[in-house]
This record gives C-alpha cells, structure tokens and sequence, in this order.
C-alpha cells in the first residue's frame, strides 16, 4: 500500500482505476479491504481510493484518543495529499458517520456522498437499536463461539449458509486491545455536527435486511441533508458491500454519474407499488 503522512499519521491507502475520484471510508471493525470487491467494479468508472482509518490496517498514529472530527479531517487531508480538490465520498456504517462529519467540515472537497448503513453523527446507538444492540454487544463478548450468530448482524443467515467462509472475516482482527479501545471510544467524544451543513448532492443507502442499524433509521438521515435522495436494497444486511458488492455498486455508480433514467425508473416503480428489483430512489 502507499502512504501520505497527515495530522502525525501515516494513512495507508490503495488507488486504483481512472476517472472522478471516489473515496471509500471503512466501518468500525474493518479496513481498506471490505471495499475489495467493490472497489474494483468502480474502478472502471473512477479512480477508487480505499485507506486505512486510523488503528485499522497499515495506518499508523500516535497513541493519542481522537474522534470523529479528526479522522474527517484525515479523509480531508488523504484527498488533498493526492492532488484532488474535490472527491466522491462513500462511507459505510462507522466510515458514513464519518463521511457525514467529513460533508459539513469540508464541504468545498466534497462532490457527491454516498452514505451506507449508517446513523447520525452523536446519536447514540443504544438508542437506535434498542433491542439489537444489547444482544448484538453480548454475542461480541463472546466470540468467536458466537461467531455464527454474531455474523448474522452483519449478514443474512442464508448468505452464511451459503458462504461460510465469510465467518473468518469477523474472527481475523489484527487489532491490539489499545487500538480496540482507541476505536471503541470514538463514538464517545463529543461531535460538533451540524447535517444542514452538508451542501454535496446525497445518496442515502440503506439494506433491507440490516440488523445492526435498522434501514428505516438511515433512511431518515435523507430528510436532514437538502435534496438527498434514497435507495434501499432488499436482502441485503449490514456490509453490502461484502455480500453483493454488484448491487451496492450499481446504486452507487447510477448515483455519482447522475443515472436519472435509473431513477425515474425506481420512482415509476415506487408509484405503482412494484416491489421487484430491490432499489428504492425517492426525494
């Protein structure tokens, strides 16, 4: 992987394809790698620019606590460093957090925002799961015997089923327990956030099958952000970008390139009440 240095850490990263730049943030327990796949479906259609968030893969940083706000500003700095004034940006789960607060700090360097099985930054996700999470942090406690039942927060039961080898992605961290407690207590510091404060042209995404963040609460982050636009995905849970990274990529692509026969399409289909096809556009 290459790296830049930014903010006292060397941010690792991986770039490939040609086109619009389009920066992909990782979740909380991942790195550059989830985006594998995905990644290189888009590589065709952008210069896909995957990187390691602070304690995750190859990035390196002081032993320091640091929150939301400094590792938007990392994201910021990764884009700068690389020659772009302005980047798509695609976050999922704890990366669309980030992306959020990356949005409304940095908005001349962003384009369009792709925001993926996520929350709004400062809400607690206790609250937004009331029932999920409790037992979602139990199964955690006990891995990896739980790990079947703990993948299934992330995946639906029948892709485990039909592959197994997904289980090793959730029992392979190479995180130690200061890097695990560094990540864990991001959520706790205090955000400044303002989600009027996001002027880029948004996409919220969201998977039907997602037990972890409940769709209809990334779904609601649209009616915060002006003009942002919504798409659910049917069957898809918690790392889409993992268990069909065709579908999640499709979306993504039809958005950033400003597909609007895909939407139209998606919208005569709301209006008629067709479930087929699994993607949902609405204003």
């Amino acid at each position: 992987m290459d790296t830049i240095e930014a903010n006292g850490t060397t941010i690792a990263f991986k770039r490939s394809g040609e086109g619009p730049p389009l920066l992909l943030l990782h979740g909380a327990e991942a790195d550059h790698s989830m985006f594998d796949a995905f990644g290189a479906l888009l590589a065709p259609h952008f210069t896909v620019i995957a990187y390691d968030q602070r304690d995750s893969g190859a990035t390196r940083n002081p032993p320091q606590p640091y929150g939301l706000e400094e590792l938007a500003d990392d994201a910021a700095a990764l884009v700068a460093a690389l020659g772009y004034r302005r980047a798509h940006v695609f976050g999922t789960s704890l990366g669309g957090v980030i992306a959020q607060v990356l949005a409304a700090r940095h908005t001349g360097r962003i384009d369009r925002l792709v925001l993926s099985s996520t929350f709004r930054p400062g809400a607690s996700v206790m609250s937004i799961n009331p029932e999920g999470f409790p037992a979602f942090v139990a199964l955690r406690n006990r891995m990896p015997e739980s790990v079947c039942e703990f993948a299934e927060y992330f995946v639906p039961p029948e892709y485990i089923a039909a592959h197994p080898e997904v289980l090793a992605i959730f029992t392979s961290s190479t995180r130690d327990a200061e890097q695990k407690q560094r990540r864990g207590a991001i959520l706790m510091r205090p955000v400044a956030f303002e989600p009027g404060a996001i002027t880029a042209p948004t996409l919220v995404l969201a998977g039907g099958a997602d037990r972890l963040i409940p769709p209809a609460h990334t779904l609601s982050l649209a009616r915060e952000i002006a003009g942002a636009k919504t798409a659910t995905i049917a069957g898809i849970g918690h790392i889409g970008t993992i268990q069909d990274p065709a579908a999640v990529a499709a979306e993504v692509r039809a958005f950033l390139r400003g597909d609007q026969t895909k939407q139209r399409q998606s919208t005569e289909e709301d209006d008629h009440g067709d479930q087929r096809g699994g993607s949902r556009y609405a204003l």
